[in-house]
C-alpha cells in the first residue's frame, strides 16, 4: 500500500462566518487545502455558502480551495468554481448522471475533478471510473451538517478505494469528511486515506494552526508503512 503524504484541509463551515477572512488566515501557514462546504438546501437539507464567497475569498488567500458541492445539477454550476480558481471541485456521485464528462469539463476549466460518494452510497459501481478523477471523497457522516460523530465502519469503503488505487497504480487523493479530529483521524490514515477534512477539530481549537499540524502529525504516523 503506498499512501502520499497526507494534506489536512481545514472546513470553514466551523469558522465564524462573521470573520472569515481572519479565519482563513488563521490557518494559512499551516493548512494544505481550505475545505468549503457548498450546500443548496436540495441536495443536502442545509444552506450554506456559493460562489460570491469563494470569489471574495479567493482574493486574500493563496491557500488551494477545495470546493465541496454538495448540490443539485452540479454540472450547471460546479464549471464556475473552477473558473473562480478552485484548486479542486468536487461533486456528489449521487447527484450527478454522468460524472466522467463533469470531471473533464472541471480539467478544461483548469480544476481537479473530485468524485463524492455519501454515507449510504455503495462504492463498488464508481471505482471504474476513479482514473478520471484526481480526488474521491468518501464522507465519514451524512452530508448536509458540521459536528456528525464519525463512523468508523465507513471506513471499509476507503479500504476499498485504497486497494483499487494502489492496483492501478492511479494518482489519486483519497479524502475523507466527518468527524474528522485527534481520536478519528489515525483510523482514517491506516485505512488508506491520505487527505482529511476537520472542521470543529481546528477551527474549535483554541490554536486552529496548531491543531492541523497536530492532525498532519497524527495521520502521518498511522499510515500504511510509517
Amino acid at each position: 500500500m503506498t499512501v502520499p503524504p497526507p494534506i489536512v484541509a481545514p472546513s470553514i463551515l466551523a469558522a465564524d462566518f462573521a470573520h472569515l477572512a481572519e479565519e482563513v488566515r488563521a490557518v494559512e501557514d499551516a493548512a494544505d487545502w481550505l475545505h468549503v462546504d457548498v450546500m443548496d438546501n436540495h441536495f443536502v437539507p442545509n444552506l450554506t455558502i456559493g460562489l460570491p464567497v469563494v470569489q471574495s475569498l479567493r482574493a486574500v488567500t493563496a491557500l488551494p480551495f477545495d470546493v465541496h458541492l454538495m448540490i443539485e445539477d452540479p454540472r450547471r454550476w460546479a464549471p464556475g468554481y473552477a473558473d473562480a480558481g478552485a484548486y479542486n471541485v468536487t461533486f456528489h456521485a449521487e447527484a450527478s448522471d454522468d460524472p466522467v464528462a463533469l470531471a473533464k469539463d472541471l480539467r478544461s476549466a483548469g480544476a481537479k475533478a473530485g468524485l463524492a460518494i455519501d454515507r449510504d452510497t455503495p462504492i463498488e459501481p464508481y471505482l471504474d471510473l476513479l482514473p478520471s478523477f484526481d480526488t474521491l471523497l468518501i464522507m465519514t457522516i451524512k452530508a448536509g451538517f458540521g459536528g456528525q460523530r464519525f463512523i468508523p465502519q465507513l471506513l471499509d469503503k476507503v479500504r476499498a478505494a485504497r486497494r483499487h488505487v494502489d492496483a492501478g497504480h492511479l494518482e489519486l487523493r483519497i479524502e475523507v469528511d466527518g468527524g474528522i479530529a485527534a481520536d478519528t483521524i489515525e483510523q482514517a490514515a491506516a485505512a488508506g486515506a491520505d487527505a482529511f477534512v476537520a472542521g470543529t477539530a481546528v477551527y474549535g481549537a483554541a490554536d486552529p494552526a496548531e491543531a492541523v499540524r497536530h492532525l498532519r502529525g497524527l495521520a502521518e504516523r498511522a499510515a500504511p508503512g510509517a
